[in-house]
Parts: structure tokens; C-alpha cells; sequence
């Protein structure tokens, strides 16, 4: 994919750009919100940016593809550049908007590198970043055509549900009374609300209800920083949407979707509110009769704090071949374990694979137990709230 010439170039590189991309991602995102505040009040997650979140995630993925094309220069990074594409399509991004990140980002590398960005360095780093951005603008242009829209539609509250203490689902209809494309089971939407201080954030959630049913539900877990950009949407959603108000909901989009079964064992596996795409995957299992053996497993705080946990039941029970494994902190009830998730004493049939969503620790504890009871890294897929960083911590 890279020239010859230009991968000698990132090659001899990439040591010092990687080791700089910190640096060259904080001065990146300045540049661009001084040029463009727009997109921090309007687009980008608050949140994430106060975090370091984003920036960390950007220099991770920029890091990954560069790495990738070197090692396997006739191969594409099709989940790494998958991951991304539907998050941005879920954000509405333009293939316009390329160029000006492009502008800020390779600036931000000059202020960094000074004069070790020769202009044959400039040019190799350029190749990668367009291999990679217009890879992306492909895979977005599809994603916008197969979901038949780009950008937001407001959609209606029919019903709050609260679910726990921290918790609260929200059934929503077309608010023009247009049709409802499905989703499949453990894609997500991205929700843009209007904050008191006029920003229009934006924030994903999964849907959590069964396909087919002509409604969208999210359940949304309120952040107690209420006072930091962390807990702005959440609070905000908590605070102030009842029945009859109006959010704007993008098309569903995600890859952590159920494939093909091929009669394989399948093992759903979540942590806290990460039980949100696992029980509309259950939904759906239920729905189509699935007969292969369902492992399910989801850790929390306590029976209380488990969001969803009689649909998390119910729909595991209408399998008829499922075993189901809570684990709690505290407040454990017989025939429930107390601790944290622990696949020791779980059995995981061969050939299983593996869904899991949750916090990042959690999912990298048990991916490793899974690998070491025999499943294949392959067949074990992920979902993480906000930006990637699995890449980015070790």
C-alpha cells in the first residue's frame, strides 16, 4: 500500500514519531479548536478531550495503522479502520473535514519535530495519513448508503423507565412518523442534546432493546461528575427528558453485531452498563430460536446496581441451552458468585465466540482467560464506550 520509498521513510521514523505523537496530539486538537471552535462546542465529546482521552486514542490508531502497513504492506486494517469509520459515520463526519484535520495534524508535527520533518519525511507521513483518511471516507460513504441517511432525525420519548438508581432507559419514536430502519443486535446511536451553555454534545449509547420492534431504547447511566464535561450528557438526559421530549438519534451503527452462528457455542460477557448490547443480543438470540449452547456472564457492584437484569434473565431463560453466571461485589444472593468475573469455574465449550463489553480492564481480564481456555483471539470481539484505547494501554 505505502511506496517503496515512503515506507523505508516511516520505517526509519516511526520510533520518533511514535514517540512524539503525545505531544504532536495535544498541540493537533489546540490547533484545530482555535481554528474551528465549532467543532469542540458542536461535534467533539467534551468529556474525552478533558480526559486526554481522544487525544490518546488519535496517536494510538495513527501509530497502529502506520505499524500495520509495514508489517503487512499488502493488507488493509479493515477492523482498526471498521471501528473508526462507524463511529464517524455515527457523528455524521464529511469527507470535507479530511483536509482540515489534515492541515492541524501535520502542522502540529512541524511545531513538534522542527527540522527533522525533512520534506521527504513530510511526503511519507502524508501518504499514510491520506491511505488512511480516504480508506475511512470509502467506508463511511458505504456505511451512509446502506443506513439510508447522514446525520441526525429527532425522535420522541414514549416512555422513562428507571432501571436502577443510576440508570434510566428511554423508549423513543420517529418524531416525523417516518419509517424505522432495524439495527442489528449491539449496534449503538450517537444522541446530540443542547446544554444549558448552548453546545450541542454528543454521546453514544447502545440500543438495548429487541430488533424489530419499531422503537429505539437507550439506557444511560448517569456520570457523577455532574460538574465536569465527563457527566454533562448524562446528567443532562437524567435531569431533564421525560416523556414527550425530543432528541436527535443518528441511523444505528457499530461492529460488535452477532455473525453467523455456524452452530458455534457463543459467550456473551459484560460489566456494569456494558450489559446494554449483550441483552438486545439475547433479545435477538431468543427471537430466532438459537439452539447452540449461550454461555452468559456479566459482573456488577451488586444485584441492585445490575441495569436490565430481569431482561438479562428473561431472555437467557428463553434459550434452551444457556447458563447464566452473576458475579457480584456484594449483596450476592444464593446461586450467584461474590468478586469480581472470574471464568475459573466456567465452563467454555470449544470452538465458543466470544462478545464482550464493559470496562477495559474487565474486557482485557477476560479476554486472557479466554485465551487461556482455548478460544481463539479471532473470535473474540469487543465494544468500549467512547474512544478505543485498547490499542493505547497496556
Amino acid at each position: 500500500m505505502l511506496s517503496d520509498q515512503s515506507a523505508a521513510t516511516v520505517r526509519a521514523t516511526l520510533p520518533a514519531v511514535g514517540g512524539a505523537l503525545g505531544e504532536i496530539t495535544e498541540r493537533f486538537y489546540a490547533r484545530l479548536f482555535a481554528a474551528h471552535p465549532e467543532l469542540l462546542r458542536d461535534l467533539f465529546n467534551r468529556g474525552n478531550q478533558a480526559s486526554g482521552a481522544q487525544k490518546q486514542a488519535l496517536a494510538g490508531s495513527i501509530a497502529a495503522f502506520a505499524g500495520h502497513l509495514l508489517e503487512h504492506p499488502d493488507q488493509r486494517p479493515d477492523a482498526l479502520l471498521g471501528r473508526i469509520a462507524h463511529k464517524h459515520a455515527s457523528l455524521g463526519v464529511t469527507p470535507e473535514q479530511y483536509p482540515v484535520v489534515h492541515e492541524h495534524l501535520f502542522a502540529a508535527i512541524a511545531e513538534v519535530l522542527g527540522d527533522a520533518v525533512t520534506p521527504e519525511v513530510a511526503a511519507a507521513w502524508d501518504e499514510v495519513y491520506w491511505l488512511m483518511a480516504n480508506a475511512l471516507i470509502a467506508i463511511e460513504k458505504r456505511l451512509y448508503e446502506e443506513s439510508g441517511s447522514q446525520g441526525m432525525r429527532p425522535w420522541e420519548v414514549v416512555e422513562r423507565v428507571a432501571e436502577t438508581a443510576d440508570v434510566v432507559s428511554f423508549r423513543l419514536r420517529p418524531a416525523d412518523g417516518g419509517p424505522v430502519t432495524d439495527f442489528r443486535a449491539g449496534q449503538y446511536v450517537s444522541v446530540g442534546v443542547t446544554l444549558p451553555d448552548g453546545a450541542r454534545q454528543i454521546r453514544q449509547y447502545s440500543l438495548s432493546g429487541a430488533p424489530g420492534s419499531g422503537l429505539r431504547q437507550i439506557s444511560v447511566k448517569r456520570v457523577h461528575d455532574e460538574a465536569g464535561p465527563d457527566g454533562e450528557v448524562s446528567h443532562h438526559l437524567h435531569a431533564r427528558v421525560r416523556a414527550g421530549d425530543v432528541l436527535e438519534l443518528s441511523e444505528p451503527y457499530g461492529d460488535l453485531v452477532l455473525g453467523d452462528s455456524d452452530g458455534r457455542p457463543l459467550l456473551l460477557a459484560s460489566a456494569g452498563i456494558g450489559v446494554t448490547p449483550m441483552v438486545a443480543m439475547l433479545a435477538a438470540l431468543a427471537a430466532d430460536g438459537h439452539g447452540t449452547p449461550v454461555t452468559v456472564v456479566h459482573g456488577d457492584r451488586s444485584p441492585a446496581e445490575h441495569a436490565l437484569r430481569a431482561d438479562h434473565e428473561a431472555y437467557a431463560g428463553k434459550l434452551p441451552d444457556a447458563s447464566v453466571h452473576f458475579f457480584y461485589e456484594r449483596d450476592a444472593a444464593p446461586g450467584t458468585r461474590t468478586g469480581l468475573v472470574d471464568l475459573a469455574g466456567v465452563a467454555v465449550p470449544a470452538g465458543t465466540r466470544a462478545y464482550l463489553c464493559g470496562p477495559l480492564p474487565f474486557m482485557r481480564a477476560v479476554r486472557s482467560q479466554l485465551i487461556g481456555k482455548g478460544v481463539a483471539p479471532a473470535d473474540i470481539h469487543y465494544e468500549v464506550f467512547g474512544p478505543d484505547l485498547w490499542l493505547t494501554q497496556g
